[in-house]
């Protein structure tokens, strides 16, 4: 089984079709870091990254791991760690993971560029939740929290998502 996304709707396992935002440039082949694409293709899930003093953990069949104040994903594309998790504080480019507003409260990073990492190719390609109006992403897909949540109560460890143009 796996999700589809296209024309913004993202297609969950058991049919149902929610609203999403992806990336200002759409969606299409990503070539480059910050190029605001949502990348083409079929892309395993990772696990969950969640914010346990916002919520319990959801369910899902999805490997968890709680969010902590030290955690950020490397986009500096010549270091080693580049598109993979790192502690802060950390002195090359990177995201924070535990963030103010709520976009990242709730987290699956997307198997993009992650085996064989290739440098510059582009990182943190997530799912998370969106802003209150969907407004556009870095290229990641956001789902409202409920249709999150929902998706999490559905999908598998070895689900892909497909994204199509």
């Amino acid at each position: 089984m796996k999700i589809t996304l296209k024309n913004q709707n993202l297609t969950l396992p058991n049919g149902q079709k929610v609203r999403c935002a992806v990336g200002r440039n759409g969606v299409g082949e990503k070539y480059q870091e910050g190029d605001g694409i949502t990348p083409v293709g079929q892309w395993p899930l990772r696990k969950l990254y969640f914010r346990k003093d916002k919520m319990l953990a959801p369910k899902t069949q999805l490997e968890m791991e709680a969010i902590t104040p030290q955690m950020g994903w490397c986009d500096a594309p010549n270091h080693r760690w580049y598109n993979r998790v790192i502690e802060r504080p950390f002195m090359h480019g990177h995201e924070r993971l535990y963030r103010d507003d709520d976009i990242y409260d709730l987290l699956i990073p997307i198997g993009f560029n992650d085996q064989p990492v290739h440098a510059g190719k582009g990182s943190a390609i997530f799912l998370h939740l969106t802003q209150h109006d969907y407004a556009p992403t870095a290229g990641c897909i956001a789902l409202k929290k409920t249709d999150f949540k929902t998706l999490l109560a559905q999908i598998s460890a070895n689900m892909m998502v497909e994204i199509i143009s």
